[in-house]
């Protein structure tokens, strides 16, 4: 059994209008062939969004606004598999909040605890992520005991 969605031709036809309307306010030059160069540069940046601990999630064409302080970003998508990378960027950050507060550093550690934040909260994405891959979703379709229910009671016959 299958589910086939239908959409009334109006609305169909309405969209395809919508789209046309808009196309025709945009510069033509946007709409060109992409040269090799063009090409190659939008490919690089998804490249470049590769990150140890996931991927930056930056729109193409935007420079990073944090400077390259993944943990703190919230662009930035943790992977599960990389999970172990992200212990390892945590642990770094404690210790050296450890040494910060050793050695007087008042503004280093300042930032760093703002790091250790992000870390926390990359944590709380990836827990949050695993939980929901776990969790079942009741969508209430009925199954066929629903549908063709028995009655409990038998039928007395007529003597």
């Amino acid at each position: 059994m299958g589910y086939n969605a239908i959409y009334p031709a109006e609305a169909i036809e309405a969209h395809r209008a919508f789209i046309a309307r808009r196309r025709s306010l945009r510069p033509s030059e946007e709409y060109h062939t992409p040269t090799a160069e063009e090409w190659d540069a939008f490919l690089g940046h998804f490249e470049r969004r590769k990150l140890s601990v996931g991927i930056c999630a930056r729109a193409f064409g935007t420079s990073c606004i944090h400077e390259h302080a993944c943990v703190r970003c919230s662009m930035l998508r943790p992977e599960p598999d990389h999970r172990g990378r992200l212990v390892e960027v945590r642990d770094n950050l404690l210790a050296r909040i450890i040494e910060a507060e050793c050695e007087g550093w008042l503004g280093e550690l300042e930032g760093l605890e703002v790091s250790l934040a992000g870390a926390q909260d990359k944590f709380a994405q990836l827990d949050a992520q695993q939980v929901r891959r776990n969790t079942v979703v009741e969508l209430g379709i009925p199954t066929f005991r629903d549908i063709a229910g028995r009655n409990g009671t038998p039928l007395l016959r007529p003597e």
